[in-house]
């Protein structure tokens, strides 16, 4: 059997903030059972949902030396569909109405959450033979693996992956003041291990220091080793190409069904996907105020409302296309100012054509995703994107730009050989994403039974989390059959 434990700040259904928590919380579910152990540890946040908190067992505790401090460390366990978690108990870190704060102070909050993870260990009747560490928060814990108990029997040969999310976020944070919360040798704090750009830089040390090296796509692999793509860090990334893999997401199938969501008024499946998708766009319509038009587009956007989801580029062509256009947008998220107050802006000039959700609703979402006739993701840069996929799987085509895990996910239409499962443009550009809109129209209004065949196409796909699973298994038997001959 070999043992894997994910080390996250956040997984479903504990806590979410965004894509994140949907890989770690679904992930451990695909592995095979037989083979795999495979566990979470995450922060006990006291912002938390009250059930789940209730549910929780106390295991132990202990004290982690950070720096010249001493802090207590509390460890609880639950299990969630068959999967074991455990959680860090440290009020003084892990209060406050939201996981994350201010950068100075998760600085601090995740090198102890790192460091407790580690002394954890053999508290636990769980000896992992790989820490699989996400993000810049856990960066940390291949650091403190390898400078400060790789020389303790118990850790020895114990091997790490690191999966890079989002390289734009990478923990960084003033110099000195890391030497001090971490207590890490300043030796190691030069530029071909944690310095970077004059500052100690989270996720760099987690690339440095981990075995192996993924990411959410093939195709963003590749972008960060590039100097558009990789944040100041595609020298490193270029130095350890042959130790990075990409392997892209999945999504629950079990959560995004539409022969059993519960979210949606009708269920349907490939077979009656036109009657289906009818249906539940009629629903959403009524219900949002919108007019009743059967044959008119729906567009659908549920997004996070930053500038790395390309709505720069929406908002260039918004009046043109509402103007023209007998189209409708349905739109949910949160985010910038900016964006909030220009879907505000367009609902209030085209109440008839636009409705803007400032929030989230988990059910409003589903109900885009079933209703939509066309998913709009024009991203600056997406390392993987979820969204493309769950559309998909309702039969709603996603119109994306050429990036990241939406290159690797959504192939264009071709008319001639009939082939593809969705619309994309490749430059950042809106009037490339206006006439990749435009064509898509024209399929939807004018070439009815190959729109029907581009749907059931995408409902095909197999973006389920079981290829991804695979593709790990390999990696972790790779390491510790290595780990095995060693």
């Amino acid at each position: 059997m070999r043992r894997v434990l994910f080390a996250a700040s956040e997984a479903i259904p504990y806590m979410k903030t965004g894509g994140l928590a949907d890989v770690t919380g679904s992930l451990p579910g695909y592995f095979d059972k037989e083979e795999f152990d495979v566990r979470v540890i995450m922060p006990k946040y006291v912002c938390m949902n009250e059930e789940f908190r209730k549910q929780m067992r106390f295991l132990c505790h202990f004290y982690v030396n950070l720096g010249w401090r001493k802090q207590y460390a509390g460890i609880f366990e639950a299990k969630y569909k068959g999967i074991t978690y455990y959680f860090v108990d440290n009020e003084y870190y892990f209060a406050g109405e939201q996981p994350y704060n201010h950068i100075h102070e998760d600085v601090e909050k995740f090198a102890y959450f790192s460091k407790a993870v580690l002394e954890a260990l053999p508290y636990l009747d769980f000896c992992p033979d790989i820490i699989h560490c996400h993000d810049w928060q856990t960066g940390l814990i291949p650091v403190f693996l390898h400078t400060i108990y790789g020389d303790q029997n118990y850790y020895a040969g114990m091997k790490t992956v690191y999966t890079i999310h989002n390289m734009k976020f990478q923990g960084r944070w003033n110099l000195q003041a890391i030497m001090d919360v971490t207590g890490l040798p300043e030796q190691i704090f030069v530029p071909d291990k944690l310095e970077s750009y004059g500052e100690a830089n989270y996720l760099k040390g987690g690339i440095v220091y981990s075995d192996y090296v993924t990411t959410v796509s093939k195709t963003y692999a590749y972008e960060i080793t590039t100097q558009q793509g990789g944040e100041g860090l595609d020298g490193l990334m270029n130095a350890r190409k042959d130790d990075l893999f990409g392997i892209t997401n999945g999504i629950d199938y079990e959560v995004y069904n539409p022969k059993k969501d519960v979210y949606l008024l009708q269920h349907f499946d490939e077979q009656n996907v036109v009657e289906g998708k009818a249906a539940n766009k009629e629903q959403l319509q009524k219900e949002l105020g919108l007019p009743l038009k059967k044959k008119t587009p729906l567009l659908g956007i549920v997004s996070r409302m930053t500038n790395q989801k390309g709505f720069d580029l929406v908002a260039y062509v918004m009046d043109q296309l509402m103007s023209i256009e007998d189209i409708q947008m349905v739109v949910l998220g949160t985010g910038e100012e900016q964006y909030e107050n220009m879907f505000r802006y367009f609902e209030e000039k085209y109440p008839d054509k636009i409705k803007a959700n400032i929030g989230y609703s988990e059910e409003m979402a589903h109900k885009i995703y079933a209703s939509a006739d066309l998913f709009l993701m024009p991203s600056l840069f997406e390392p993987c994107g979820l969204s493309q996929m769950m559309s998909m799987r309702y039969g709603t085509l996603p119109i994306v730009r050429e990036t990241g895990g939406l290159k690797d996910t959504v192939t264009a239409y071709n008319e001639y050989e009939q082939t593809g499962n969705g619309f994309s443009f490749a430059n950042y550009n809106a009037h490339e994403m206006l006439d990749t809109i435009l064509y898509a129209l024209e399929v939807y209004r004018h070439h009815k039974k190959e729109w029907v065949g581009l749907v059931k196409r995408a409902m095909r796909e197999d973006n389920s989390w079981e290829a991804s699973a695979r593709k790990y298994e390999a990696l972790y038997r790779e390491l510790v059959d290595d780990n095995v001959k060693d």
